[in-house]
């Protein structure tokens, strides 16, 4: 339980410390951007199916798997239908978010938090699967993502009017939000063992579902593809590192 709660920590705290960043560096150059949440796209993929998907597989069958990858990307689908994703509210420029109204900047946070739940609940997953070194490979992926995450919602909400306190704890709520989903994963799967295949192809889907449609378009928005498609190989190759020396 004691390295539940510190991962639950650092999982949520890595949102909070790109937010704290953000306010030392309110205008991140694209190109550093868009390289950072390219690495953390690979370090993403490689934990979702090393960690999730792959253990699925072994514990249950193709078939529960493919419905909990399914079931888990539906989710973020429906979720999706009622927030706006990064590259909408942008356009091409992410500078546009400061010319919007506050109920749009607002959106914007909105769907960062909602999408903080399930990736909370894949960190939980995977400790309550008690295969350990997996469980921090998929939490290690999902922090590397939050840095930035955390990063690139201060500026549009300082410049929107909103105080640096309140800025502040908006960031600090959404972090907080990811600490609560990884306790209720691994509570979820720790009650009823016979959940885990499901559950953890479930947390896997819900993984590339963010990769794919939010992190992956908005690392090709801006003219640095391809050093955002070589950053996602280094993820990639990072995990891949990592599970061999952790294994």
């Amino acid at each position: 339980m004691t390295l539940v709660a510190v991962t639950a920590l650092g999982v949520g705290g890595a949102t909070v410390l790109g937010a704290l960043l953000g306010f030392l560096i309110k205008n991140i150059p694209h190109r550093y951007n868009d390289a950072l949440l390219g690495f953390a796209s690979g370090v993403m993929l490689a934990a979702s199916f090393s960690g999730l998907i792959t253990p699925s597989l072994e514990l249950g069958n193709a078939f529960i798997t493919i419905c909990g990858i399914f079931l888990g990307a539906g989710c973020l689908h429906l979720l999706d239908r009622f927030t706006p994703h990064l590259h909408k509210l942008s356009g091409v420029e992410p500078e546009a978010h400061t010319n919007g109204s506050i109920a749009k900047v607002m959106l914007f946070v909105m769907a960062i938090a909602i999408h903080n739940l399930p990736e909370g609940i894949a960190a939980g997953v995977g400790f309550g699967s008690g295969d350990h070194s997996t469980a921090l490979t998929v939490a290690v992926g999902i922090a590397l993502q939050n840095v930035p995450e955390g990063m690139v919602i201060i500026a549009p909400l300082l410049l929107a009017g909103v105080s640096a306190r309140r800025t502040f704890l908006l960031a600090l709520g959404t972090g907080l939000i990811e600490v609560f989903g990884t306790f209720l994963g691994y509570f979820a799967v720790s009650v009823s063992q016979a959940v885990l295949p499901f559950a953890l192809a479930f947390a896997g889907g819900t993984m590339l579902y963010v990769i794919s449609d939010e992190m992956i378009p908005e690392t090709h928005a801006h003219g640095y593809e391809r050093l955002a498609t070589y950053s996602l190989l280094a993820g990639v190759c990072v995990m891949l590192l990592m599970d061999t020396l952790i294994g």
